[in-house]
This record gives structure tokens, C-alpha cells and sequence, in this order.
């Protein structure tokens, strides 16, 4: 007991938010190990500690890469952003043309002799968060200029948007809304917010063109398809009605862990489906955990923001959380069909491989903004760092 609580005190950061990345990759695995039971017998011969394995494993490598990016100092990003984005937009380019395409989508790239897969779109939403931070807060001083600030900010923004939505729209979306959002909370004029939102529109007009007349390299078809479901399906299509079905086989208490019976007829329940699945086997209670452990997390990134000695830190800290968060109840609305199907995972929770790892690295980079405002002491010593950048200019 003491050597647990001696690893306690020696955490840096926010202690809440570490407990709030236990308990979600707790149930991570165990969702992930009831839900992948008909994948296993179909493509593993019924070996389900398969799935279970390959779950813990990413789970606590992520853990890992939480805990090393919560010892980096968080400015250490700020210097990267830049060379990042840089890498960012040819690895893109190279995935819409050479990309592996799996589920009908061209998200991932091959890493040679691994022969694993790697989804470029969650590399380039960290770097774009990071990038538009930094940018934010070094131009606070002119951030009502346009030419200064709004337009260096914005084209890196539809660049990176631009190049992910052809393929993954949803994630595209998420990520213009949190820049967006970014920007508002930046001080960034209301009327180049505005404009943000006319070129977001002009994009989407675009891509609606391309799609119509190229249509292998624009899923125009299933955005379509999936809103008019949405919208003219009383029950949501099948995806949606299963979804409902596991919801209310839960009522209150749940059927128990590794009871689901819906997984057998859910659409990738391990996945896009897997917070229907959470709700069946802990019923409505684990279904209102898991959304307030979310909550949670948004509740104290505010108190980070509000805390947090430099600016970069703050919005920084807030744009990755607020990426989570909006993703996290994008999911959640799918399942009771408050929104067309998007595609989009459950954060940490959903069965995944770099998803997982860069929902660590980003809860890292926000424990590493924390540790600023929680320890007194690296609080003082932050301070008086701005004081002499101050003073030095």
C-alpha cells in the first residue's frame, strides 16, 4: 500500500484527469473483450483473449506514452508545431493516393515490415490542436488583425480539414469545430470567426462537387445515405435500431459484463457501437458514468484554463480536451440517434490501435499543461520564467 501510494504522489498533473484515463481504459478493455466475441470466432477460431490482449496492450502502452508526455514540458510542443505540421500535410497527400483503404475508407497507411496500419487523421488532428494554440497565443498582442493573425491561422486549418474530410468527414468536422472554438476562445475576432464558418461551408460546397463528378475519391455516397437515414427512417436504419435495442435491454443495472446479446447484431460493436454496448451490459447507470467521466474531464481542463500561468497552455489544454469531449458525445448521440451515423469512436474506450495511442499522448500533453497549475512550487517557477521573457523584451 505504500509503494501504491508513493507511485500516487509522484504523478504529475491533475490527479483527477489521471483517474479519469484509469477508468476509462478499464472499461476500455472490458467493453472491448464482451464486444469482440462474434469477431473472434469469425476471424480468430474463437480465441477471445485475443482481442482481450491486443486491447490491454495498446491501453497501457498508452499509458506509458500519458505518463512520458506528462513529464515533457508542455512549450516543448509549442517548438515541434511547427516541423509537425510541416510532416503533417505530404502524409496526408500520401494517404488519400497510396493509402490501404479499409471499411470502404482511405484513412490508413501500411508501415512497412510492421504490416500494421496507421490512421494519418489522428497524427494530423494533435499537430493542427497544437499548432493553432501556439499560433494563438504568440500573436494574442494583434489578434484582431487579419493579415497578422486570422489569415496564418485559418490556412493551415482548411489545408488540413480539407485534406482528411474526402475520406473521413466526420473527423474532419470534429476538427474544424474545436479550431473553431479555439479561436473563439483565442479572442479572435467574431466576424473572422464568422468567416471561418463561410470558408468551412465553401469546402464542404466543394467537396460535393468533387463527389458528384469523382466519386471513388469522394464518399459523397455515404454521407448521403447515411443522412437521408437519419432523417426519412422513423427507427434509424438498422444500425441505429440495434443500438436501441441494447440502450433498453440494459434499463437501469445492465445484463451484466459479457452478457451483450446485441453484439451479435450490432454493426461494429467494438467500435462505432460500443457505447450501446456499455449501456446493455451496465445499463443506464454505466451509461451515465462513462458521459460524466467526460464531463468530468471538460470541468477540470476549465480549471486548467483558468489557472494555467501562460496562454499557449490554456488553450492548448482546452482545444485537446475539448477534441475528446466533442468526439466522446458525437458517439453517444449516434447511439440514441440524435445525429446521422458518423463513424466516430468512443475516446479511449472504442476497440483501437493509434487512436488509443494518440488519446494518451493527447491526455499527456494536457496532464503536462496541469502539473503547472496543481504543483505550487512549478507554478512559482513558471512565473517567474514569463517574468523574464518579459523583462528580456
Amino acid at each position: 500500500m505504500t509503494k501504491v501510494k508513493e507511485a500516487y504522489y509522484n504523478l504529475k498533473g491533475d490527479k483527477v484527469i489521471w483517474f479519469i484515463v484509469l477508468l476509462l481504459g478499464l472499461f476500455s478493455i472490458l467493453a472491448v473483450y464482451s464486444a469482440t466475441g462474434l469477431a473472434a470466432f469469425k476471424t480468430r477460431g474463437g480465441d477471445t483473449e485475443y482481442y482481450l490482449f491486443r486491447q490491454a496492450i495498446f491501453v497501457f502502452a498508452g499509458f506509458g506514452l500519458t505518463y512520458m508526455c506528462s513529464r515533457l514540458h508542455y512549450m516543448k510542443y509549442s517548438n515541434l508545431a511547427p516541423l509537425l505540421l510541416v510532416i503533417t500535410i505530404p502524409l496526408l497527400i500520401y494517404t488519400i493516393c497510396f493509402g490501404t483503404t479499409v471499411n470502404d475508407a482511405n484513412r490508413w497507411i501500411t508501415i512497412p515490415f510492421l504490416n500494421a496500419t496507421f490512421q494519418t487523421s489522428d497524427f494530423a488532428k494533435l499537430v493542427l490542436i497544437v499548432f493553432v494554440a501556439r499560433s494563438l497565443a504568440i500573436k494574442q498582442e494583434f489578434i484582431k488583425d487579419f493579415n497578422s493573425a486570422f489569415l496564418p491561422i485559418i490556412i493551415p486549418i482548411a489545408i488540413i480539414c480539407g485534406l482528411i474530410a474526402p475520406d473521413d468527414l466526420s473527423t474532419a468536422g470534429l476538427l474544424f469545430l474545436t479550431c473553431l472554438l479555439m479561436m473563439f476562445i483565442g479572442r479572435v475576432s467574431l466576424k473572422y470567426v464568422g468567416m471561418l464558418v463561410i470558408v468551412g461551408v465553401v469546402l464542404f460546397s466543394f467537396l460535393i462537387v468533387l463527389g458528384n463528378f469523382f466519386p471513388e475519391a469522394v464518399r459523397l455516397e455515404t454521407w448521403v445515405s447515411r443522412i437521408n437515414e437519419w432523417l426519412y427512417d422513423a427507427d434509424g436504419g438498422f444500425h441505429i435500431e440495434q443500438s436501441k435495442i441494447a440502450i433498453a435491454s440494459g434499463e437501469y443495472f445492465g445484463v451484466g459484463p459479457g452478457n451483450s446479446f446485441q453484439r451479435n447484431y450490432l454493426p461494429n460493436p467494438f467500435s462505432d457501437s460500443i457505447y450501446a454496448i456499455i449501456c446493455e451490459e451496465y445499463g443506464l447507470l454505466g451509461g451515465l458514468f462513462v458521459m460524466f467521466l467526460y464531463l468530468w474531464l471538460l470541468i477540470r481542463c476549465m480549471r486548467i484554463v483558468t489557472r494555467s500561468p501562460r496562454t499557449f497552455g490554456s488553450i492548448l489544454a482546452i482545444g485537446l480536451c475539448l477534441n475528446i469531449v466533442i468526439q466522446a458525445f458525437a458517439n453517444i448521440a449516434v447511439s440514441v440517434n440524435l445525429v446521422p451515423a458518423t463513424g466516430l469512436t468512443l475516446p479511449l474506450v472504442s476497440m483501437g490501435g493509434t487512436s488509443i495511442l494518440f488519446t494518451c499522448i493527447t491526455f499527456g500533453i494536457i496532464l503536462s499543461v496541469s502539473k503547472f497549475v496543481e504543483n505550487p512550487s512549478m507554478r512559482q517557477l513558471e512565473l517567474e520564467e514569463i517574468a523574464e521573457d518579459e523583462s528580456d523584451n
